[in-house]
């Protein structure tokens, strides 16, 4: 599912990109402002997506440090009864005289006995001093045997995590690093790109007399008539008249009837302003109506087709 969201995320940003590099070629800042809003939101949902795959990347692995650490002191307790056995057993034979059978007899020196008692005393306070130190010599040394105790037979994933051959920390800071300076790069060249094809630049003066443009307006609604039509015509080309490198101080319009219209600009336009002329005119914000720009033509003595 999660790859499925990716490819589907690429897909739109690359779209969203395209489109985006190709009205601001044309001059169409409306449009390139939705496609850069969709681009942006393509890519915060990407950074949701991959911070939500670290979030869960980082809760399993503290889930698995939680039971590697639980199986790790389950060893140490193992190990630590295993050292602790030989002296339980010495304990438990430590006076196996008195389990005799009580048909022997014996005799005793009131002096031996007293020394008895007396070094036995000084033997009970000596373990008691050496079980009190030894315990955590003993739970370190059983830490560090730890280590080297077989694995648990109910957890076999714990060699999973480990990092393949040939796949260190070193080698994979270098391909990190390799992607960024790629992508760094690629974001250059669509940078220095997209600036040299959308810049103003001094152009050639077109010879011709006048530039003819035959444009259509398109309106939604109920009011649809020629007026209408007519009046919002007038309101997009009057406010795309200062969208080339010189106002159009002499541009009449003209209606042509059934929602077409005429206009008329001198001197005639070179290529570059009449692509900002023809961006700006497509891409109005007038509500509920569309203009598209049908023909262009260069005019003199006689009708120059482009």
């Amino acid at each position: 599912m999660r790859k499925i969201a990716y490819a589907f995320a690429a897909l739109a940003a690359t779209g969203a990109g395209t489109y985006l590099i190709v009205y601001l070629y044309r001059w169409q800042w409306q449009r390139a402002l939705i496609c850069g809003v969709l681009l942006l939101v393509i890519e915060v949902m990407l950074f949701g997506l991959v911070t939500l795959g670290r979030l869960n990347r980082i809760e399993e692995r503290l889930r698995d440090s939680d039971r590697r650490q639980r199986e790790l002191d389950a060893r140490q307790e193992d190990v630590l009864t295993r050292l602790r056995e030989p002296a339980l057993a010495r304990e438990e034979t430590r006076f196996r005289w008195l389990e005799d059978p009580a048909d022997r007899s014996y005799v005793f020196v009131p002096v031996l006995m007293v020394a008895g008692v007396v070094l036995s005393g000084l033997a009970w306070v000596v373990q008691k001093v050496a079980t009190a130190t030894a315990r955590p010599a003993e739970r370190r040394l059983a830490g560090r045997l730890a280590v080297l105790s077989a694995p648990d037979p109910a957890a076999p994933g714990d060699l999973e995590d480990l990092p393949a051959p040939g796949t260190g920390p070193g080698r994979r800071r270098a391909r990190v690093t390799s992607a960024a300076v790629l992508s760094v790069a690629l974001v250059a060249a669509l940078v220095v790109s997209l600036a040299d094809l959308t810049q103003t630049r001094a152009e050639e003066k077109n010879e011709h007399q006048a530039t003819s443009m035959l444009v259509q307006v398109d309106l939604r609604g109920t009011d649809v008539s020629a007026a209408r039509k007519a009046l919002a015509a007038q309101q997009i080309w009057e406010r795309c008249r200062d969208s080339t490198s010189m106002p159009l101080r002499h541009a009449p319009l003209g209606d042509l009837g059934n929602g077409m219209f005429a206009g008329v600009v001198r001197p005639a336009l070179t290529d570059h302003d009449l692509m900002r002329l023809r961006g700006c005119l497509e891409d109005a914000t007038l509500e509920r109506a569309h203009l598209t720009v049908v023909a262009v033509n260069d005019m003199e003595s006689g009708d120059d087709s482009r």
